[in-house]
């Protein structure tokens, strides 16, 4: 039995202690002195979400499956152990050893959400290693970062000695391998990051340098090391059914925020949805074998006990075999209590029909994203949905005995008018119309319609990437003309509406598209006490206003400046597949209203099919 890092005392005084004392089923456990890289897995979050996160999964099995590697898992202390660490002066662990991270060969990061930022710095400054790469030595591990956050990597450029650029699966082996090599060679650690730079996908910020023009804007951005390449290559698999996949994911000790099984049967999108980054640099579309999900299910619900099993896509309607598993999991699993759920579905009469035999109609609501509530705004986006279309997909949902519907809008898109914000009330207001066209007797029982409103963030890669953002008070008065239109529509008591804070998404843009002078905010802010930021309870705007203040920084400078055409972003060092000039040509099509066809209708030459493997149709068309 191991030593827990942590006493009863300290354990009985905390939330939810279970977060802390590992030794889940399904965890992997090895004998450190057998293994030649010990490398700490850390989602920089409360243990409930990073436990939720299928990446962490899939690269915890895939390291754990070589004999030379032991993977364990870290998180974020939540705010109440925070404090007593310090206090205590208690170092910073890893669930399945409890050894410090400070110990550790890697210390590798998943970057989700920028507002996790700061509990990157709580974790580094926990584990007693120096926030900045620069400062470290060979007694402190090398802290590398992914995800797809990662594709604007400059706001944490400081403090990460390496970047992983693209899908974990593809090039981890061969740093492992380089990382081995280095290590017996008694090189300084400068030797190694120039072997990792030499790989495909990884960046190393300190060998490139940032030239800034008068103005704010970069000048130039430059390699200084002769190992450092002028472009890195994102990595991409080309056929997910060879890769491997967790058969034993990890089971946790407590209820998480996605708390079942999670089966991925795809990669990439053909849809094309103008303000959505996962859309582009993922491409191109990537299914999984059908046989190779069918085994994978079986197994995973067989090894976890999990009684909920999600299928996993940005759009799981454009899986060609969506109904053959969805019936395969329904027979396999008939009488055992497994519930199938589907995320990511189009309104329309196919996935009503699967959704139709996998929930419990009575007990379920459907959830829609028509993005924009006008057309116009939504061909602006690419959304490639129509009225019609939402309003018949509504309609077969509530003839086949749904009442309750969620729909999801954005707010502050560019060229938005006010009849666009209004819109998103008028088009509520259809849909439940749509509802009380049904006879009275075939209703089940009232309807009720939530709309919610995220406000619009440009991210890195995608068309959207040279527009402008709204300053706070502006989004929640966009919010609060739509709750003004929900007030004034006919079905307004089966109508609910709700935002998210303008404030977070401010931030959340400024870092999305922000350069390396926001490393200094973000470690002013983070000497101010913010932390937790994405958590309501714990997110204090007012610090972080005061850091951008005392850093002289001007957060406008990146949320509400006009882009240029030909202004070079922090990011264009990274050829994520998708051509710039593309990505161009579709925000100018977005400013003119201008539809593009999905991939599978007709090529847009996006520029991913160089990356070869899926099912792209570049040139094809």
């Amino acid at each position: 039995m191991k030593k827990l890092a942590l006493s009863d005392d300290i354990l009985l005084k905390v939330d939810k202690p279970a977060r802390y004392i590992g030794n889940e089923v399904n965890s992997t456990i090895k004998d450190p002195e057998k293994v030649d890289i010990r490398f700490a897995f850390c989602f920089p979050e409360v243990y409930e979400i990073g436990m939720s996160h299928l990446g962490l999964q899939i690269l915890y099995d895939m390291f754990n499956r070589r004999d030379d590697v032991w993977c364990e898992r870290v998180f974020s202390p939540w705010v109440d152990l925070d404090k007593i660490m310090r206090e205590e002066h208690i170092p910073l662990f890893a669930l399945e050893s409890q050894d410090p991270v400070k110990k550790f060969d890697f210390l590798g990061f998943t970057l989700q959400f920028e507002m996790c930022y700061t509990n990157i710095l709580q974790v580094l400054d926990l584990s007693g290693i120096p926030l900045h790469s620069s400062d470290r030595t060979l007694d402190d591990p090398f802290v590398i970062g992914g995800g797809p956050c990662a594709y604007n990597p400059e706001p944490l450029a400081d403090f990460f000695d390496m970047f992983y650029i693209g899908e974990g699966e593809v090039v981890y082996d061969e740093l492992f391998d380089a990382y081995k090599k280095w290590k017996d060679s008694g090189k300084d650690r400068t030797a190694f990051l120039e072997m990792a730079a030499e790989i495909e996908g990884i960046y190393v910020p300190s060998f490139y340098r940032a030239d800034y023009n008068p103005d704010g804007t970069i000048a130039a951005f430059t390699p200084v090391n002769a190992h450092a390449k002028e472009k890195i290559r994102r990595q991409a698999l080309a056929d997910m059914s060879t890769t491997t996949y967790p058969l034993k994911p990890i089971v946790p000790f407590i209820k998480v925020t996605q708390d079942r099984a999670v089966l991925e049967i795809q990669r990439g999108c053909i849809r094309g949805c103008r303000f959505c980054q996962a859309g582009m640099v993922y491409r191109p579309t990537r299914p999984r074998d059908i046989n190779m999900l069918k085994e994978t299910a079986k197994a995973m619900l067989r090894n976890t006990g999990h009684e909920e099993i999600t299928l996993s896509s940005l759009s799981s309607s454009d899986y060609n075999e969506l109904e053959e598993i969805v019936n395969f999991l329904i027979d396999e699993f008939h009488g055992q209590g497994v519930n199938i759920s589907l995320p990511s579905l189009r309104i329309d009469a196919f996935s009503l029909d699967v959704m139709s035999k996998i929930q419990d109609i009575r007990k379920s609501s459907l959830t829609f994203a028509p993005e924009a509530g006008t057309q116009r705004m939504r061909n602006v986006i690419n959304k490639g949905l129509t009225e019609e279309e939402i309003l018949e997909g509504a309609g077969q949902a509530f003839e086949g005995g749904w009442n309750k519907v969620k729909l999801y809008f954005m707010l502050g898109l560019p060229t938005e008018t006010e009849e666009d914000m209004e819109g998103i009330a008028v088009l509520s207001d259809k849909v439940a119309r749509r509802y009380y066209e049904i006879p009275k007797e075939q209703r089940n029982g009232k309807c009720q319609i939530t709309a919610s409103s995220s406000f619009f963030v440009p991210k890195p890669f995608s068309p959207l990437q040279w527009a402008q953002m709204c300053p706070a008070d502006e989004y929640v008065r966009r919010a609060g003309i739509v709750q003004e239109a929900m007030r004034n529509q006919l079905n307004r008591k089966s109508l609910r509406y709700n935002w998210h804070t303008a404030e977070l998404t401010v931030l959340e843009g400024v870092f999305a598209r922000g350069d390396r002078k926001m490393g200094t905010v973000l470690e002013e802010a983070y000497r101010l006490g913010c932390i937790y930021d994405s958590w309501n309870e714990h997110f204090r705007y007012d610090l972080w206003m005061q850091a951008f203040e005392n850093t002289g920084i001007d957060p406008d400078f990146y949320n509400l400046r006009k882009r240029e055409a030909d202004e070079i972003f922090p990011w264009d060092f990274i050829d994520c597949g998708v051509t710039k000039s593309f990505l161009r040509k579709e925000w100018e099509r977005a400013m003119n209203g201008e539809v593009t066809p999905n991939c599978r209708r007709q090529c847009s030459g996006c520029g991913a099919a160089s990356y070869g493997g899926g099912v792209c149709y570049e040139g094809k068309n």
